[in-house]
């Protein structure tokens, strides 16, 4: 096997290895997919001021997220389904992110549950919570997430309808999955995936079933699923999640500066821009291209991460250039899982690290804290005799 060297290495490997129809949900947005692709392309738009002849000696990505010391600014993003990209997927990747001194953010559709992750793990994890037409199941998660003793709740706002995501309906997406002849074909080619799936009882999506009401099996739970998640759901119900939750409380799925006032008046630690990784609202703007302006809005008022589009760290050093204090890497430690389990999450993780790392160092600086929109360039604008003109706030 090639040396892998990038997150794109990893993602060609997972396709290889993980069944089709959990390859594309991961590797999938809505509808035209649009958005999916421009929060990746987006990034290029940013450019480095490289410096050179300045002493870059004992470099640090130490720094905090909503209070907590971590290793890198960086978290590991909720992700349906990642204990069916490997077994016992979910227990890996938070495993890795403890390894690496990073949080690990559980899925509320995860395969493995809550009580899982808690008992194979010492770090602290957070926990992604979708309010469900089912009040009183959301709030059974919020007490199993406190008994677990997470130590944030990742509250998702952006799904209260579900987008369109065409490959999951032609690919007949189902957990575990159906005997379809496509599916066998597939399933044939696969066999490493098979093998470990054989040797783990997580299959389903276990923070769910035996826990929803009426949701006792595969066939109760399709059709509960299909009429939980929540049109209602407004900001008197983040209110009501509030009263509920003692806990850090951070609101995803922020994506317009008008609702990022909305979130820091109403009391959150923190907000994560977001477009839901382009699986929504196809034709959203890239989280990138929010992320100056809800920073310029409300930075001064809450904590603002990032989420959408990270496969390098030179992705991670200009978001974090443009204002964010952190960001989430989703879809890329997804992609080492798929190709290698829990040393793939390592990899990936090492990977994003070791670019972040070096890109901070060709910028001049040596303190992640201290990175800022003085290292990216405006390229729109001309400065006298050739100087360069650093990036300015958006408000200005």
């Amino acid at each position: 096997m090639a040396a892998i060297t990038t997150i794109d290495d990893l993602k060609r490997l997972a396709r290889r290895r993980v069944p089709k129809m959990f390859y594309d949900y991961a590797d999938s947005g809505s509808y035209t997919e649009s958005t999916y692709r421009d929060n990746e392309s987006a990034f290029g738009k940013y450019r480095l001021r490289q410096r050179v002849a300045r002493n870059i000696d004992n470099r640090s990505l130490k720094t905090q997220m909503i209070g907590r010391d971590v290793a890198m600014p960086m978290a590991l993003a909720p992700v349906g389904l990642t204990g069916m990209q490997h077994a016992d997927g979910e227990i890996c990747a938070a495993r890795a992110a403890e390894k690496a001194g990073i949080p690990f953010t559980l899925s509320t559709m995860s395969i493995c549950s809550i009580e899982d992750v808690a008992q194979h793990t010492r770090a602290p994890f957070w926990f992604q919570l979708y309010v469900m037409r089912d009040r009183g199941f959301s709030e059974s998660l919020i007490e199993r997430a406190k008994a677990a003793k997470c130590d944030a709740l990742v509250l998702t706002l952006d799904l209260q309808v579900l987008g369109q995501r065409h490959k999951d309906i032609k690919n007949g997406l189902s957990v575990p999955p159906k005997p379809t002849l496509a599916s066998i074909l597939d399933l044939m080619t696969k066999p490493r995936w098979g093998l470990q799936m054989l040797g783990t009882q997580r299959r389903t999506f276990r923070n769910i079933v035996g826990h929803a009401k009426g949701v006792s099996d595969l066939g109760s739970l399709s059709s509960w699923t299909a009429e939980q998640f929540d049109p209602t759901l407004d900001w008197s119900s983040v209110d009501w999640i509030k009263q509920r939750w003692p806990g850090k409380l951070i609101l995803k799925g922020i994506n317009d500066v008008e609702d990022a006032e909305t979130a820091a008046a109403i009391g959150a630690d923190a907000i994560i821009v977001s477009n839901h990784g382009g699986r929504q609202l196809d034709g959203a703007a890239a989280s990138i291209d929010m992320l100056p302006r809800i920073v310029d809005a409300v930075g001064d008022r809450i904590e603002v991460h990032m989420d959408g589009g990270i496969r390098t760290g030179v992705d991670i050093f200009r978001a974090i250039a443009l204002g964010a204090k952190a960001v989430y890497a989703g879809r890329a430690f997804v992609y080492g899982l798929g190709a290698m389990g829990e040393a793939g999450v390592d990899k990936a993780i090492s990977i994003l690290k070791g670019e972040l790392d070096k890109t901070m160092a060709l910028c001049g600086e040596t303190d992640i804290r201290k990175v800022g929109r003085h290292n990216l360039l405006d390229m729109n604008a001309v400065a006298p005799r050739g100087a360069v003109t650093p990036l300015r706030p958006a408000a200005e």
